[in-house]
């Protein structure tokens, strides 16, 4: 049986899959807010119908019109748990606060911010795609996300033009990730080739020294072979399986450094405050990137880095040194002081019996330096002064 093709049919001639299609609609910012850890992804999920089409904040309702043609579905709302639709911001770093962590620039997902370990930061603003990822790992809050396109918001704030540039950077970035990746692999296999070489190299020396002993200079001096044996077990024992993990003492060296870096900044905070300055993004904080950072908290506690007290000073007890005692405050509790005889046994010396007036300077004044009521042995009772310790009272035979 023959069938006319219709004329209303459309030969597809595209080679592209339906996620590449999708993925040439979306804006490109790679801020995962769709829940998903980039654009291609995003694109994925929703050509396997495992995502709905309507969860990218960053290219607005215009967006989602965009994808719902493309599958033939009607535009419906971005969906408020994914975020709002909003002008597109930049991030800027306040750099008297910038400790150079480098976390940021970690979580840059399209390589925008330019600075080393221990130096400061600084924002690329005309590569910043507005992801706000990199606010939430900073321990120091001197990240702001800083609107730049007045009222215009999703496809109105973003051209075409930036969105392919961002898609062009964000796969340069992947690529270098796994790049690195690869790399720290090989650096660990060789490590582990030479300790293993290092092991076996030890052990056959160890037993070719052994052997080549003469049975008359075993005889001779047994303890002397029993020692070098012992020395040499030792020492190949230490060769092989008693060297540290390199990736333990990797990671806690980096806890180090962060830690070192939490404890300049809450000192660096302080002073700031002190002169009334603060940092600039801590007011006015969407629920999204509060979640942000909230993740990040979670993941420093997992690795077991603690917050610096003094980032959190309003719950702190802070500890009070206990004040001198008076000659006053001694008499109200009914205490007396004893001092030391030249014998060395404790007696009361009449010189500080209870003082007859309730000042500090009367109680000054009935027991004062060079008075003749002290006795030679009995140390300064003035208001204000603790009483020395016994090896320092003079002896009055001298």
């Amino acid at each position: 049986m023959n069938r006319s093709r219709s004329p209303n049919a459309v030969t597809v001639t595209d080679p592209k899959t339906l996620a590449e299609r999708i993925e040439d609609l979306l804006p490109q910012t790679q801020c995962t807010k769709c829940g998903y850890d980039g654009c291609r992804p995003y694109a994925e999920a929703i050509a396997h119908g495992t995502a709905n089409y309507n969860q990218c904040p960053p290219g607005g309702i215009e967006g989602v019109a965009r994808v719902a043609a493309l599958l033939g579905k009607p535009v419906i709302p971005i969906n408020p748990a994914n975020g709002v639709e909003r002008p597109r911001p930049v991030a800027f770093i306040d750099e008297s606060l910038c400790i150079g962590c480098t976390l940021c620039i970690q979580a840059c997902p399209v390589d925008a911010i330019a600075g080393a370990a221990k130096q400061m930061h600084t924002i690329i603003a005309g590569l910043c795609t507005g992801c706000d990822l990199c606010v939430a790992p900073c321990p120091v809050d001197c990240i702001a996300m800083l609107p730049v396109t007045g009222a215009a918001t999703g496809w109105d704030a973003w051209t075409q033009q930036q969105a392919d540039d961002a898609r062009v950077r964000h796969d340069r970035h992947l690529a270098r990730l796994e790049r690195e990746r690869e790399a720290a692999e090989a650096r660990a296999a060789a490590r582990r080739a030479t300790a293993s070489a290092g092991a076996s190299a030890t052990a056959s020396i160890g037993a070719t020294t052994g052997a080549s002993i003469a049975p008359g200079a075993a005889t001779a001096n047994p303890h002397a072979n029993a020692d070098s044996a012992g020395t040499r077990a030792a020492r190949g024992a230490g060769t092989g399986a008693a060297q540290p993990a390199p990736a333990d003492d990797a990671e806690a060296k980096k806890r180090a450094i962060i830690q070192a870096a939490l404890e300049r900044a809450r000192k660096k905070k302080e002073e700031l405050a002190a002169r009334g300055q603060a940092p600039q993004n801590t007011a006015n904080v969407s629920a999204d990137v509060q979640a942000q950072i909230n993740a990040a908290e979670a993941r420093r506690q997992r690795l077991g880095i603690e917050t610096p007290t003094g980032l959190q000073e309003s719950g702190d007890e802070r500890h009070t040194p206990p004040m001198r005692q008076t000659a006053d405050a001694r008499d109200a509790h009914g205490a007396k002081p004893q001092v030391n005889d030249p014998a060395g046994s404790p007696e009361s010396s009449p010189a500080n019996a209870a003082p007859t007036s309730g000042t500090a300077s009367q109680d000054a004044g009935s027991t004062g330096r060079g008075s003749s009521g002290n006795s030679p042995g009995a140390p300064d009772q003035s208001a204000g002064e603790d009483p020395l310790p016994p090896a320092a009272h003079t002896n009055p035979k001298r």
